[in-house]
């Protein structure tokens, strides 16, 4: 069995409903994160989202995407056991109060690089007809080449059209769109709404909306008011910051859109170059995950 193959290292983290491991194959002595979700105390919705999350992260296949490798059950107690890939980097959160400690901004170039790699997951989800729905630093994964790997698809939802609209208000409440806060029909431009929250705490080392609480949230979430971004960043990241928080989601770009914006060029062509690089360091292990759209939008390896 696959549980006895792996070998527990240490514990990454608690939650509600269970825990996750960072775990040891004793055959190839890779390491792999183990999301070990307690059955017995989901409700019937809860476990549905579960197995949803295993349905989502296999049929994903994104070099910016946590890879899913298996699930298994464990009888005693009964256990959903997600195995997937381990990013030995830490994530955007960790960052972020990296940079706090120290009293200083993380460098523009950086943020654009680690924002532009999110930007091609969320385009690969939105074509494939996903909503992450739960986007955030803490969500936002790296590896210790400073790859991103966008993770935990707890909430996550797939659409049967990209038309179709999700209605359950769900989603980390500093990330909540308009549209969701005002319980109204939403579709992926609320992940582009996150983006921008993302791309302003990247920045400001703060949430663009802050309250002291959730009813108040919401009036400045529905506002769109937000503290001006430090003058250190260049006016490139101020307006994509502006477009991508408009409070009407018609009015925001898709993420698509954002990777042919050709300020952002630069750090497009630098990430299809890790791309393949990887690809030649390891074409076995990353063929399948090379995104495809990088032809469709006109990118290629020249």
């Amino acid at each position: 069995m696959m549980c006895e193959r792996l070998q527990r290292v240490r514990r990454l983290g608690r939650g509600t409903f269970g825990e996750a491991w960072l775990v040891t194959s004793s055959c190839s002595g890779r390491k792999y994160v183990v999301k070990e979700v307690l059955v017995e105390a989901l409700s019937g919705e809860d476990l549905d989202m579960a197995w949803e999350e295993a349905r989502i992260l296999e049929r994903c296949k994104h070099t910016s995407i946590v890879r899913y490798k298996e699930s298994y059950l464990l009888s005693s107690p009964p256990t959903l056991c997600l195995v997937m890939e381990y990013a030995d980097g830490g994530d955007l959160n960790q960052r972020i109060q990296e940079a706090k400690a120290s009293g200083r901004l993380l460098e523009e170039d950086l943020v654009l690089d680690w924002f532009v790699q999110v930007v091609f997951a969320v385009q690969y989800l939105h074509a494939n007809n996903i909503l992450h729905r739960d986007l955030k630093t803490q969500n936002i994964f790296l590896t210790k080449d400073n790859l991103v790997k966008v993770g935990d698809f707890g909430i996550a939802r797939h659409l049967r059209h990209t038309q179709d609209l999700a209605t359950t208000a769900v989603g980390t409440p500093y990330y909540l769109s308009p549209e969701i806060c005002q319980r109204r029909p939403y579709n992926h431009k609320s992940d582009i709404w996150a983006l921008g929250c993302l791309l302003y705490e990247l920045c400001a080392l703060a949430h663009p909306f802050q309250a002291s609480c959730f009813q108040d949230l919401i009036i400045k979430i529905l506002r769109g008011k937000y503290r001006p971004l430090p003058e250190y960043y260049s006016p490139l990241v101020h307006a994509v910051v502006k477009v991508l928080l408009r409070t009407c989601p018609e009015r925001r770009p898709s993420a698509e859109s954002l990777l042919l914006v050709p300020p952002l060029r630069p750090y497009v062509q630098a990430y299809i170059l890790k791309v393949h690089l990887l690809l030649l360091l390891d074409p076995v292990k990353t063929q399948d995950y090379i995104p495809q759209e990088l032809d469709e939008l006109g990118y290629s390896q020249q």
